[in-house]
């Protein structure tokens, strides 16, 4: 490994953590709270999180609770990121297909809407995530179904815009489901964004938004990507009837209180003497394409110089291996560089720190990796052609493992070309 490589590697882990931090929820929502209390209410008051920063949100929610407030709080996660909150109850669900458990806690926040009256306030605090921890499946539409429809979205590469509007009209609570079952309680949500350009519709699906689209439009875009019918059939049945009126509007104060923008911001504030650029917030569409945009980008970079790029990409799956977006792009850019020369590291990584159904949050790559991965007796070009980048990057040390982060706004990617600055500003 040439002599720069590790201060390189340092200094791209140094920013990705500086990201995560400027997402942090619980610094947001304090500094909401501070200029903005929470009014007590006549009735109850109901803290309800879903997401994956749902427990760090409802903690602090509850610190500024009103003195004396009778207090309904619960939180809605994944696994990796559940803890006991006092005074809450705190459910665990699946994620990224929705599972038994979700569905249980489904009903619990149904429930729980349903029991709101006029003289309670309800604040929701979303983040990313919620759309498969919070199943809630409309009438002729089973668990297993939504699962299916779940499992054929994530492999068709749909981005997210687009999986969010087909799980909105499949469920009761999505698309501002929310609002209808808490009517007609006042309604308040705090919103963390994993969503390029912070579409509150598409985050967790919208619960106290309306709703992207319709039935038809939903159907519309199963069919333009050919997977209407690998849909259950009581889903393509559901989608396929027609709706003579859609339910009111209701309105709610939604508030979004983090975003990918505010942490390629950060990043590019503490990168000292670096030459930092926020080239692009909105990065989509399919690994293989984005790749090649990026090679392209930085190939052209002078040494010393930072690029930096946000958003969510997309997987379209070939094989069966295990890996997920971060990881694949990660791959796919060390395989593209190999002879872009020395000093330079790129790292793709999930705010969250999770990059599909793995315990990686993406990959740290830089001119070496394939070199390893080789040297491993590994086939590069077998792994990625079977979606294989976790056993490809775990082969050459280059996995980025964070353990669960408590927040989620999307993904950030970081280029370095080196050297390292010798002087760094305060």
């Amino acid at each position: 490994m040439p002599n720069s490589e590790p201060s390189l590697r340092a200094e791209a882990t140094r920013l990705f953590d500086i990201a995560v931090k400027a997402a942090d929820p619980a610094a947001a929502l304090a500094r909401h709270f501070a200029t903005t209390p929470i009014s007590a209410p006549s009735g109850k008051l109901f803290l309800l999180a879903v997401g994956k920063a749902a427990c760090p949100m409802l903690e602090e929610a509850l610190k500024h609770a009103p003195a004396g407030a009778d207090v309904k709080a619960v939180a809605v996660t994944n696994r990796e990121n559940m803890r006991d909150i006092p005074g809450a109850l705190v459910l665990p669900a699946g994620h990224p297909v929705p599972d038994q458990a979700g569905e249980i806690a489904g009903q619990t926040i149904v429930e729980l809407l349903q029991s709101a009256g006029e003289s309670d306030l309800v604040i929701a605090l979303i983040s990313g995530g919620g759309s498969a921890l919070l199943p809630a499946p409309v009438d002729g539409v089973t668990l297993a179904d939504k699962a299916k429809v779940s499992e054929v979205l994530l492999a068709a590469g749909l981005d997210i815009t687009q999986m969010n509007h087909v799980r909105q009209q499949l469920s009761r609570i999505k698309g501002g489901g929310f609002l209808q079952l808490a009517a007609p309680a006042k309604v308040g949500a705090f919103i963390l964004s994993d969503v390029v350009g912070d579409d509150l519709r598409a985050i967790a699906s919208g619960p106290t938004v309306s709703a992207i689209g319709t039935r038809e439009t939903a159907k519309a875009i199963l069919e333009n990507n050919n997977i209407f019918k690998q849909m259950p059939q009581s889903v393509q049945a559901y989608l396929s009837q027609p709706v003579d009126d859609l339910p009111p509007v209701i309105a709610a104060k939604n508030t979004l209180i983090c975003s990918n923008r505010q942490s390629l911001e950060a990043m590019r504030d503490a990168a000292g003497d670096w030459d930092a650029q926020i080239i692009a917030d909105d990065l989509e569409g399919d690994v293989e394409d984005v790749a090649q945009l990026l090679l392209n980008i930085a190939s052209k970079a002078p040494a010393k110089t930072a690029l930096l790029f946000g958003g969510e990409t997309t997987v379209t799956l070939r094989g069966d291996g295990m890996g997920g977006r971060n990881q694949e792009l990660a791959l796919r850019f060390a395989i593209g560089a190999r002879n872009m020369g020395a000093d330079w590291v790129f790292l793709s990584g999930g705010t969250d720190g999770r990059d599909g159904p793995t315990d990686a949050a993406g990959g740290l790559v830089s001119p070496t990796t394939c070199d390893r991965i080789e040297a491993a007796g590994q086939d590069i070009d077998a792994l990625l052609q079977n979606n294989d980048s976790y056993a490809a990057l775990k082969a050459a040390g280059d996995l980025l493992i964070t353990g669960g982060t408590g927040t989620n706004v999307a993904d950030v990617q970081i280029f370095l070309r080196g050297p390292v600055p010798t002087v760094k500003k305060p």
